[in-house]
């Protein structure tokens, strides 16, 4: 069932791709955003895989109440029955919820596991730092002088000066002047947590499947393994003060060669390297895959 969901998610996102080959929300859209990991596949196998139970007992318990309405309403049943014991349904509510109850526990515990084992020796590890309103990375073990920059939300007057002027492929409010870029295939480990002096807030990349509180004074942890490069977008998710909206995340995923250069020239000029990696990534068309996290 996970490989037929995953192949109808490929197939949806190929008929409905744009010219960029961009994956963004459609309108009247209902589903979660297209996997680009495998927990997110996980989550969205077992969103559908609850649906078979949600579903079935919301009918059930609709049926019951339009029978009980009509069957025992006073001017039907002017004596009521006086049964105050059956065993028979006794059993049948006892059991049958808790046979739900460990089809649902036994797949959802699966997926935590998953989720909350952290990897050993990742391959990557990026330290998320939240303030209001916009996020600070620094990439670990990249040298004496680690990478570090600010991610602010992109605002229209300047995306002609970045080279960002398609809203296919960088949505308003949600594309950004820094992306983070990480390499494809390989395990990320993020460290995340906010300003000692400032607020909650989360770091939130659906695609990805992660969502995780950015607490001041805490260090929290979380991880994911890219199958596909693109440019992915997310926000924050913990309600952090009126700007909270302006807020989004964007990771870059790009093969490992393209990795590497842009950060060995993100050491020395971080806006040089991102227009070189924008021009080696940005005019291949079925390289730039964009999914976006609308509120």
């Amino acid at each position: 069932m996970k490989k037929a969901y995953a192949a109808l998610t490929a197939l949806v996102c190929l008929l409905f791709a744009s010219g960029s080959f961009a994956d963004q929300p459609l309108p009247w859209q209902a589903t979660l955003q297209p996997a680009a990991t495998q927990i997110m596949r996980e989550i969205s196998w077992f969103e559908q895989y609850t649906l078979w139970f949600i579903v079935p007992i919301t009918l059930f318990v609709l049926v019951l109440l339009i029978v009980v309405c009509f069957k025992f309403r006073a001017s039907a049943n002017p004596v009521p029955s006086k049964t105050s014991h059956n065993t028979i349904i006794e059993v049948i509510w006892t059991v049958g919820p808790v046979l739900i109850l460990l089809l649902l526990a036994v797949p959802s515990f699966n997926l935590l596991t998953a989720q909350l084992t952290l990897p050993e020796n990742p391959d990557v590890t990026l330290k998320a730092t939240a303030t209001q309103w916009q996020w600070n990375y620094e990439y670990a073990g990249t040298g004496e002088t680690p990478l570090t920059f600010d991610s602010y939300l992109l605002k229209d007057p300047d995306r002609a000066a970045a080279g960002k002027v398609d809203l296919a492929t960088y949505p308003r409010l949600l594309a950004v002047d820094n992306e983070v870029v990480l390499p494809v295939n390989k395990t990320v480990r993020v460290l995340v947590t906010a300003a000692p002096t400032d607020v909650i807030h989360a770091f939130a990349m659906p695609s990805f499947g992660i969502k995780i509180d950015a607490v001041p004074g805490r260090l929290n942890e979380t991880w994911f393994k890219t199958e596909r490069e693109g440019l992915f977008y997310g926000q924050c998710s913990e309600l952090c003060g009126k700007d909270h909206a302006y807020m989004p995340i964007a990771i870059r995923v790009v093969s490992e060669d393209k990795y590497k250069q842009w950060l060995t020239a993100a050491a020395s000029d971080l806006p040089g390297a991102y227009k070189a990696l924008m021009a080696a990534t940005d005019g291949q068309a079925k390289t730039v895959d964009v999914a976006e996290n609308v509120q």
